[in-house]
């Protein structure tokens, strides 16, 4: 008995096809592309998010930063991170991630710094609430959005 390859010829999203539907393919962003950072403070612990635009403006990678270094949070935050810029680039809504990740709870967790959103459920809540506020169909324009005082 010969052993079968689990993927004998390799293939790229764009070739395969399922009948009528296809795979869905990802965007990447340009080598050198517009971004907003926003400073956080949730509780005492600080942070930054920054969001990359593709060339239209809409939002194609996401990377948020918690000062505590070494941290299994920080773990966790890269790697959310890399997973909503992966799907942005795959064409997944703003609104779809909002969704699903505003109100998501655990510690830290406590009041903020943003008037906008004065208590998070934890950091990811008030990530994606934020992202929400800034990139939601309702309140996303074409052009990456200023920087707010």
């Amino acid at each position: 008995m010969t052993e079968q390859p689990l993927n004998p010829q390799p293939t790229t999203a764009e070739s395969v096809s399922l009948g009528e539907a296809t795979l869905p393919t990802r965007e990447r962003l340009p080598d050198t592309r517009r971004s907003i950072t926003h400073k956080f403070k949730i509780s005492g612990h600080e942070g930054y998010i920054t969001v990359g635009f593709f060339a239209d403006g809409r939002p194609g990678e996401l990377f948020f930063k918690i000062a505590k270094e070494g941290s299994t949070l920080l773990g966790l935050a890269d790697t959310i991170g890399v997973l909503s810029s992966i799907a942005l680039q795959y064409g997944v809504s703003v609104e779809t991630l909002v969704h699903k990740f505003e109100n998501v709870k655990f510690e830290p967790s406590g009041w903020t710094s943003n008037a906008d959103i004065r208590h998070a459920h934890s950091i990811v809540d008030y990530v994606f609430r934020w992202l929400g506020l800034q990139f939601a169909a309702d309140a996303r324009s074409t052009k990456v959005p200023e920087a707010k005082p």
